[in-house]
């Protein structure tokens, strides 16, 4: 099977992990602060505004919980985004408003965000689909005007940027995941990242159950205030641990060549599947932007597109269509706010497929994606214009 994804983790994690397990300390410690310092001189900001987490859900939720939403406090997010993403603001007394997106490269512009902002809207959370950061740069600068909040979801983008600028550092917050569907994997994992210092302290305080310290790992055994210093707030245990740290450490030092094998075979897609009949490839990336390839998608017409999927698993080819927008739903996601169309996501989302994109991926499997793709689009265009009274609406 040639593999959506697929985590590229070998002799070095092993060897990570193996430290780890001779310290016989596997909780929250060195290892942990160590990744989250080599992780923020990465995107260049403070370390001690990044906080390692249990996973990218729950880096989500804890920024999101920062914002102090109160009820009827919007804030504004795509609806081509996870479940958890709406979730995440709903489950802290939000309202999650959903706004458009580019049709072709699925990120919503300025445009998209400002038509469904009220004088309600408390924040705006970004999502950089694939890794292309999409109209970060401007949406940045509405928020700021506004004041109001934006929160980047880099869950994709962990070495994207705009003019050098890194991804993750243009609003108030940001998150990213290390789930094995990412670019970075540690199994499972995620790290939110915090502008202010004040709401970066806050954030690793939520973090750690309300405790100054998550464990005492890498700190000296006696601490004169413990016992007689109460939480400040309520908190949960939801930091990451050594064990993962070190798989992360190896990660973002192999962050690059991961990189540059995934934009050798998004390329090769671009070139090779480039003015195939029925079949439209991602847009050119905007002049001054770095993409993960963290995602590489084609749109198809939606008469063909779930056929040519099952052809692909067929000869072991995994693919995936886009998961539903969540502005087609009721609660718990929060649909009931949505806006009353949103055309170009439901254009999108009725047409995209996702390939497999991952640095194992050999030449040879690169080359059996794109081959058995167009024979697939070809096959199932001639058939759907030669079935009496089927036409092919909406080709691309």
């Amino acid at each position: 099977m040639i593999n959506l994804f697929q985590p590229q983790v070998g002799a070095e994690e092993l060897d990570a992990v193996a430290g780890v397990f001779h310290d016989r300390r596997l909780g929250n410690g060195r290892r942990t602060r160590a990744f989250e310092e080599a992780f923020a001189e990465h995107l260049g900001i403070p370390a001690d505004h990044v906080v390692f987490t249990s996973s990218g859900t729950t880096a989500l939720h804890l920024a999101v919980e920062t914002l102090d939403l109160r009820e009827g406090d919007e804030v504004v997010l795509p609806s081509i985004v996870l479940p958890a993403t709406a979730e995440a603001v709903a489950g802290r007394g939000g309202r999650p408003v959903f706004c458009d997106v580019d049709r072709r490269s699925l990120n919503p512009s300025l445009e998209d965000i400002e038509a469904v902002l009220t004088e309600r809207t408390r924040a705006v959370l970004l999502l950089h689909y694939g890794g292309r950061t999409g109209d970060v740069v401007r949406i940045a600068a509405r928020c700021r005007e506004l004041g109001v909040l934006l929160i980047e979801d880099g869950a994709c983008s962990v070495a994207s940027s705009v003019g050098g600028v890194p991804a993750g550092t243009f609003g108030d917050l940001a998150v990213w995941s290390f789930d094995p569907g990412r670019v970075i994997v540690t199994g499972d994992g995620g790290m939110v990242y915090a502008k202010d210092p004040e709401r970066a302290a806050r954030t690793r305080l939520l973090a750690q159950r309300g405790l100054v310290r998550a464990t005492s790992f890498g700190h000296a055994a006696v601490d004169s205030a413990a016992g007689r210093t109460p939480p400040p707030e309520y908190g949960r245990g939801i930091v990451g641990n050594d064990l993962t740290a070190a798989i992360g450490q190896v990660q973002l030092r192999r962050l690059p060549e991961m990189v540059e094998r995934r934009t050798r075979i998004a390329e090769r897609y671009d070139r090779e599947l480039a003015g195939t009949e029925g079949l439209l490839t991602p847009p050119p990336l905007p002049e001054g932007q770095e993409t993960t390839h963290c995602l590489y998608w084609v749109q198809l017409d939606p008469a063909i597109k779930d056929k040519v999927v099952g052809d692909l698993l067929a000869e072991e080819i995994d693919t995936t269509s886009h998961y539903a927008p969540l502005h087609r739903f009721g609660p718990p996601h929060g649909g009931e706010h949505a806006a009353p169309r949103l055309p170009a996501c439901d254009w999108a989302v009725d047409r995209t497929v996702r390939l497999p994109l991952h640095p194992g991926l050999s030449d040879e499997d690169v080359a059996a994606v794109i081959g058995s793709l167009r024979r697939a689009v070809r096959t199932r265009l001639a058939e759907a214009g030669s079935e009496e009274g089927l036409t092919v609406k909406d080709t691309p």
